[in-house]
């Protein structure tokens, strides 16, 4: 288990420096860990062979895809956008994989250019057929069954809207035979999870799948790899995940003589625990002896949505340039006027609220919310209350910082707007 009693890649002298040459809040990433889970990652155990991709939208700066590229993973995009932004960012097209809720307007050029594009609904499959008959095709299913935190977190299942439904594999092998499209790939995804036997049995629900489409060469089994952040989660162990599922790939092949490749396609696994956001002290208050000790930071739902949102836990440090011998229960608040941008919430239970035992603090001390890497930049509010975005800051093999994007400007939150006479 990790040891959590401070950030996992920040002490005060290092932060003290950003904060002084780059400004509060920032998201600081260090490249050493990004690269160590790549190569986890890399090992995930197969059979014949693996394809691993990074999954984008956890964080889809162009420093970071390009740090994975070099390193070997592909790409998994939920958009066009970010297969632009991904061949933009020197991603070759045939390492990006589409699999989206919305088919974009272009993508038959998009598919002309190299990606593979994986169908993720009947009407997405007829589109493509009518646009490219006769070509290769992913399809993806929902298998019936999921794995999540929560029903935010959790993609499949009957309440879940990703994927093919399972029980439609008539209508598809109608659409497909009436484009002679060829289908090469299979993708399910469950969602976020660490339980093996769950891996395991949607595996071979998967499997089942690609036994209904003779062509098929590639089975993709999504990411959603549960990451620890807090010291009482439970991550998932790769390797221990990945056995199993690789020995059901051996059996699959010794009773179909079909040697399937292995995709997977994590994102949290590879950003979560790579990024903190850096912050400040900007307020201490409290609602009397009956209420709380609130640190009020400058930062929020601006940069971290996810406790918001999803209930998330994240570990809260707080840096100074002297050990403190005292500690406090403190409420911890966001900068933006809204009653939920609170990043204390109670495990378990998102509607309540949880304080954290903290050194005592006073306005000017710097406060890291570490486990940031995966769907915070990537999915924030910015703009709420019109808060500019915050910078990214790349810690490189010797702990310097480097700018991976740039803090903006006020006035670029208003730079589209067109004024009515």
């Amino acid at each position: 288990m990790a040891n959590l009693s401070q950030p996992r890649f920040l002490d005060y002298t290092t932060a003290r420096t950003i904060a002084d040459d780059f400004g509060t809040p920032v998201y600081v990433y260090d490249m050493a860990t990004l690269k160590a889970n790549a190569a986890a990652v890399l090992a995930f155990p197969n059979a014949f062979g693996l394809t691993a991709r990074y999954a984008m939208k956890a964080s889809p700066n162009a420093a970071i895809l390009k740090i994975f590229n070099q390193a070997g993973l592909q790409i998994d995009a939920s958009s066009g956008h970010e297969v632009r932004r991904a061949i933009a960012a020197g991603v070759p097209a045939a390492n990006i994989s589409l699999s989206t809720q919305e088919l974009p307007a272009d993508f038959a050029e998009l598919y002309e250019l190299g990606i593979e594009i994986n169908a993720c609904s009947l009407s997405q499959l007829e589109r493509f057929g009518q646009a490219c008959p006769g070509k290769t095709i992913g399809l993806r299913f929902n298998p019936g069954s999921g794995s999540g935190g929560n029903n935010r977190t959790n993609v499949g299942g009957p309440a879940s809207s990703f994927g093919i439904w399972h029980e439609w594999i008539d209508q598809v092998q109608a659409i497909v035979l009436q484009y002679g499209l060829q289908v090469i790939r299979i993708h399910t995804h469950i969602g976020s999870g660490s339980d093996p036997v769950v891996w395991q049995k949607i595996s071979g629900m998967s499997l089942d799948l690609v036994r209904q489409f003779p062509d098929v060469v590639a089975l993709n089994l999504g990411g959603g790899y549960k990451v620890a952040r807090m010291e009482s989660e439970v991550g998932t162990d790769l390797q221990q995940c990945g056995a199993p599922v690789a020995e059901m790939f051996r059996e699959f092949a010794q009773a179909t003589g079909r040697e399937i490749r292995l995709e997977i396609e994590p994102g949290t696994y590879l950003l979560a625990n790579t990024c903190a956001v850096l912050s400040t002290v900007q307020d201490v208050v409290s609602t009397g002896a009956d209420g709380y000790d609130f640190l009020k930071l400058d930062t929020g739902m601006t940069e971290i949505l996810r406790p918001s949102i999803y209930g998330a836990q994240h570990p809260i440090y707080i840096l100074q340039p002297e050990a403190a011998t005292e500690t406090r229960d403190y409420m911890i608040a966001g900068h933006c006027c809204e009653s939920g941008d609170i990043l204390t919430p109670a495990p378990g239970d998102p509607e309540l609220l949880a304080t954290r035992a903290l050194p005592l603090c006073q306005i000017g001390d710097l406060c890291v919310i570490d486990g940031a890497g995966a769907y915070c930049a990537a999915m924030s509010t910015k703009h709420y209350n019109s808060y500019p975005e915050a910078a990214e800051i790349m810690l490189d093999a010797a702990k310097l910082p480097h700018v991976i994007r740039r803090r903006q400007k006020l006035a670029d939150i208003w730079a589209n707007e067109v004024a009515l006479d």
